[in-house]
């Protein structure tokens, strides 16, 4: 498919990742479930395509984000948990290869009932921990971060819903997530292109966003929300249940 002949599945796409990329810099996830929500909602690129140009687009916002807001902090009790999603990221690759080669319409099930579990995870309200976590706890959690991660480019909702019940400042919470998943974005991005598994039309989707990406991280990456966050997660959760649906219908 060329730019020509399907100039509005392009101009649809560069437009979901646009909404994408603004919930994720308002609360530190939710790139990769909004935009795989939308597209997978209204099939407007195969999901294979997608999965893999967020994760260019998940690299990419998360330099910048990162760089925006230099010098930024990662909480040492959060490594084990980057750790863990990197090698996670391994399992859920491999777990992609197996699915996609047999079954579409199975890939597409199982990432609506992802969408739809992640999102109902992220709405429940994420109460402080008696304790902090400990490296063991965060390093399993990244790891079932890092499965998904590696299937459908969406690691976020073990770690985002850990991660917010510890008593981490809000920025500090939002750049230790977006620096994980920006690594783990980038590893499945070199590995699946390595082997093969990342089209022209892939990379095309993802580049073609970029400059959307850019702008509108570089506005929002210090701008507080204009709404409260609470608010804006019932947005995004009302969404993605929405999308999630759709593609089980």
């Amino acid at each position: 498919m060329s730019v020509p002949d399907g100039l509005h599945i392009h101009l649809a796409f560069i437009l979901f990742t646009g909404i994408a990329v603004y919930a994720q810099n308002l609360t530190g996830f939710a790139l990769a479930l909004v935009l795989l929500g939308l597209v997978g909602f209204t099939g407007i690129v195969p999901l294979e395509d997608a999965i893999n140009a967020v994760s260019i687009i998940t690299s990419v916002n998360a330099v910048l984000f990162l760089y925006r807001r230099r010098p930024f902090k990662l909480q040492s009790a959060f490594k084990p948990a980057i750790v863990g999603s990197l090698i996670g990221y391994f399992a859920g690759m491999g777990i992609l290869t197996l699915i996609s080669s047999h079954s579409f319409e199975l890939l597409k099930v199982l990432l609506g009932v992802c969408i739809i579990g992640c999102a109902l995870l992220l709405w429940r309200t994420a109460k402080p921990a008696d304790t902090p976590y400990g490296a063991r706890r965060f390093a399993a959690i990244g790891g079932v971060s890092g499965i998904l991660g590696g299937m459908f480019s969406t690691p976020g909702p073990p770690l985002v819903y850990a991660v917010y019940r510890q008593p981490w400042p809000l920025r500090t919470m939002q750049e230790s997530l977006i620096f994980c998943f920006g690594i783990g974005a980038a590893l499945r991005l070199a590995v699946m292109g390595a082997t093969g598994q990342v089209s022209s039309q892939a990379v095309l989707l993802g580049v073609e966003s970029l400059p959307f990406v850019l702008v509108i991280t570089a506005l929002a990456a210090n701008r507080k929300p204009p709404i409260s966050r609470k608010a804006l997660q019932h947005v995004v959760c009302v969404l993605l249940i929405c999308a999630g649906v759709g593609m089980l219908v």
